[in-house]
């Protein structure tokens, strides 16, 4: 005998735990605080490049980082950012492996003095995702893939509308992920209208068809 129970639509899987991505390695950073506005209002993705030292990948530095456990004197270039702190939501590494550091209803550190869509301090309302990469070269294959399905996942939870570079929310001081990334691969694989992309980066109506 079937119950009312029984024929009853089933729940639509959920990616999320709270703010936190099922499938991100979760680390948690202590370089965060909590948004001047509700997670509601959370509607701008921001993407940017970054390794350390620069060019060199893989080595879990982003990670330290992130998390204030980076060894200052392991490198000369770390005594430039000497006791810097700040972080992201996510990052995916060249392998394409997503990392988590904040919960996404949480304000991350990612953006700086920065000013998009007629509203400043972006990081109030945004989510930062970090390239492993390096400013002006390419990224890789699977660096797409998962950066197109975890916005997919982000647009399901929270209303993204816009989504731009660290270059085109900081322009003169910030420079990434720069000329080496491809805006009509990610438009392409996310099929979202150019409207949402920054000016210059769209692809137009018939290469989408």
């Amino acid at each position: 005998m079937t119950t009312r129970a029984d024929s009853a639509p089933a729940a639509a899987p959920t990616h999320w735990d709270g703010g936190w991505h099922l499938a991100a390695q979760r680390l948690a950073s202590p370089n965060f605080g909590p948004r001047p506005v509700q997670a509601s209002g959370v509607d701008l993705i921001v993407v940017h490049s970054i390794s350390l030292p620069p060019g060199e990948y893989g080595g879990g530095t982003v990670q330290q980082l992130f998390t204030n456990t980076l060894d200052w004197d392991a490198h000369p270039y770390y005594q430039g950012i000497r006791g810097l702190q700040v972080s992201a939501h996510f990052f995916i590494e060249r392998t394409g492996a997503l990392w988590q550091f904040v919960d996404c209803d949480q304000r991350a550190w990612h953006a700086g003095q920065s000013f998009y869509r007629g509203r400043s301090q972006c990081n109030d309302d945004s989510i930062g995702i970090e390239l492993e990469g390096l400013e002006g070269l390419t990224f890789e294959s699977a660096q797409y893939e998962t950066l197109a399905w975890v916005c997919q996942d982000i647009a399901q939870r929270y209303p993204i509308e816009h989504i731009a570079g660290h270059e085109h929310i900081a322009p003169g001081r910030k420079l990434d992920p720069g000329p080496g990334f491809d805006w009509s691969r990610l438009q392409q694989a996310l099929g979202w209208p150019a409207q949402r992309f920054p000016q210059g980066t769209q692809t137009g109506p018939q290469q989408l068809r």
